[in-house]
């Protein structure tokens, strides 16, 4: 299931995830409601309309959001109060039926009940009180649903404890008929043979086998096919464009081989089929070759010639590559005389910028390569841009 946290698949568009063959897109409840607000999702005509996606969309109950604000989060049995440090920073109080009432605005065909994620490694208490929680809250999320042309899924929690699953899990059966479940509480910090321990016999086993069983978070290749194997129906999880993020092939058809290799009769899938034919010019890279231009296809939906990002060259050094060159010139800066550091200290913020020019003048014309004489450099994050601006004297 792509991911698109904020109702966009960062980097690809809707035709192109059909193209891709993506039947069903997430987007989060948490994010959405801070920025632009349910109201004005609700307005454009709910999600469907707002990010041009005309199939299936999920959103998860932002559950998992809030409670990595760690601090800045208080939980009751009414609901949870938290700090949006991640945007404006003003206090919010979600019950479920708030948390149910911005989910049915933004009109998603399937919607995530509120719960707790416990992390890992946790105490037994600690889950325990996360289980009666979010069953409180599934019972409260189920009342409160009113629309009928969403599907409302209540969660599954209890860490990597058994018992407290089917806790769980008999807890949701008895609240209300859930035309699908999720699997949450898994890929916070345990190993994958801790994960499964608890996983295999809880999809397989103990769930049922005529709804949806959606693990939540878990989307690593390898465990991917792990998690199918298992019993789950779905997965998400979001990973970054990066070529160390995805599993090689082999260990990929491994995992699928190592799942069939008892019955000898049963056909193993083949690896070497032809890509899609947009798929082939949008390989994950994290640093794509210099001389390659950023804006390759990257269209705006509601604009289809306009181009929303200029070209440019990636840089052709690693991230943190002017890191080095500004410790010496700190270091320079430290050396200098005691009396000319008073003296800047005294005249400000202007005067020390100065002093910082100068040395880093004085660096990049005796350093060759490094920088054209009388350039001043400013870095933004793994790019250097070189401003010609004339250094003070």
């Amino acid at each position: 299931m792509p991911v698109g946290t904020k109702a966009t698949v960062k980097g690809i568009l809707p035709p192109q995830l059909e193209q891709l063959g993506a039947k069903i897109v997430l987007a989060n409840t948490y994010h959405l409601s801070n920025r632009p607000g349910e109201d004005v999702v609700a307005e454009m005509g709910g999600l469907h309309d707002f990010m041009q996606w005309h199939h299936p969309i999920l959103t998860d109950s932002g559950g998992f959001q809030v409670f990595s604000h760690g601090e800045f989060t208080k939980l009751t049995d009414d609901g949870v109060e938290f700090r949006t440090v991640d945007y404006d920073g003003s206090h919010v109080f979600w019950t479920p039926e708030r948390n149910m009432d911005i989910a049915q605005k933004l009109g998603a065909d399937i919607v995530m009940q509120l719960d707790q994620c416990p992390g890992y490694p946790a105490s037994r208490s600690f889950v325990e009180r996360a289980v009666e929680l979010s069953g409180m809250w599934a019972e409260r999320c189920y009342k409160a649903h009113t629309r009928e042309d969403q599907a409302l899924f209540g969660i599954v929690q209890g860490g990597m404890h058994m018992d407290l699953r089917l806790r769980s899990l008999r807890h949701l059966e008895d609240c209300g008929d859930f035309p699908g479940y999720g699997i949450g509480g898994y890929s916070v910090g345990e190993d994958h043979e801790t994960m499964f321990e608890t996983l295999a016999p809880l999809a397989s086993e103990y769930m049922p086998r005529d709804k949806p069983r959606y693990l939540m978070g878990v989307g690593n290749p390898t465990t991917l096919v792990h998690g199918v194997s298992a019993g789950s129906t779905c997965s998400t999880a979001c990973f970054p464009p990066g070529r160390r993020a995805w599993a090689p092939r082999s260990r990929v058809r491994d995992a699928l081989t190592s799942r069939t290799r008892a019955s000898p009769t049963t056909r193993v899938p083949s690896t070497r089929t032809a890509p899609a034919p947009c798929a082939r010019g949008l390989q994950p890279r994290l640093h794509p070759p210099p001389g390659q231009a950023e804006g390759d296809g990257r269209l705006h939906p509601a604009v289809a010639p306009q181009r929303v990002l200029p070209a440019r060259p990636h840089a052709s050094r690693a991230p943190g590559h002017h890191r080095a060159p500004l410790r010496r010139v700190r270091a320079c800066l430290g050396r200098a005389p005691r009396r000319q550091r008073l003296v800047a200290a005294r005249r400000g913020a202007g005067a020390r910028r100065d002093a910082f020019v100068q040395v880093f003048y004085h660096w990049t014309s005796q350093t060759p390569g490094a920088c054209a004489p009388r350039q001043k450099a400013k870095v933004y994050g793994s790019r250097q841009e070189v401003l010609r601006v004339p250094v003070r004297r």
